[in-house]
């Protein structure tokens, strides 16, 4: 069999949701028509990076212009499909520039699922999923990840504790000081699926961690001595997680 062609780093790379044969066309949404014109400033002819969390990722040319979409026709796969981290991260909502910045750092740095879990000190009451798809589709784009993670709808912390999954260890980042270091925690369950539930900038209540510590699939942990802003120990965690058991090593 021939050699994959290699891919061009520099075209432009979008995540569409159709499936992937070669030369078949796919037609473009509205948004991303707009991004390929009017700010990239793609013609017909143009090359491009395609790929839809299952087939891999496919060479492509920008094919016809609409004046409120776009079609490309797929050349060849340049990149199998690869499999993403079995990694969740459950956090409580946050105003908007934070959440925001949490949703694409997390991105790239791999996790799975984004879950967000509302809880009784929670700085913000809504959480629009769909600007958070937004963002993730954006970061899994930008950072050559072939999947985007899955961003659910938030719920209540009650909820989502009644519905876990009991084999996937959730280490829950405790500001009190009562957990063990996240190393050493991972070491310990390194073989199993599992996700990071981080708190509110108020903390949980004392209420919450009493329950969380009564669950068997619970493991609470720490990470020094100081004290972090929420989204700075969500992906504090998720470094020391990739380092360790994900795939840094």
């Amino acid at each position: 069999m021939p050699a994959a062609p290699k891919s061009d780093r520099r075209a432009v790379r979008l995540f569409v949701a159709a499936a992937f044969a070669p030369d078949a066309v796919v037609t473009l949404g509205e948004a991303q028509a707009h991004y390929v014109r009017h700010v990239m400033r793609l013609s017909v002819g143009d090359g491009l990076r395609v790929f839809n969390g299952r087939d891999g990722e496919w060479t492509a040319t920008l094919a016809a212009v609409a004046k409120k979409s776009c079609t490309v026709r797929l050349a060849a796969q340049t990149r199998c499909q690869e499999p993403t981290p079995d990694l969740w991260l459950a956090f409580a909502p946050l105003k908007r520039a934070r959440v925001d910045l949490l949703v694409e750092k997390a991105t790239e740095l791999g996790v799975a699922a984004l879950c967000p879990v509302v809880t009784q000190h929670a700085a913000a009451e809504r959480v629009n999923v769909d600007r958070l798809r937004a963002i993730a589709v954006e970061a899994a784009e930008q950072c050559e990840r072939l999947t985007v993670p899955e961003v659910r709808a938030p719920g209540a912390l009650a909820e989502m504790l009644a519905q876990w999954p009991p084999a996937r260890r959730l280490y829950v980042l405790d500001e009190t000081g009562a957990g063990v270091p996240l190393a050493a925690g991972l070491d310990a369950g390194a073989s199993q699926p599992c996700a990071f539930l981080v708190g509110p900038e108020g903390g949980f209540a004392q209420s919450e961690l009493d329950a969380l510590a009564r669950l068997p699939f619970v493991s609470r942990v720490g990470l020094g001595p100081r004290i972090l802003r929420a989204e700075t120990a969500a992906l504090a965690a998720l470094v020391i997680w990739q380092s360790r058991v994900g795939d840094w090593r």
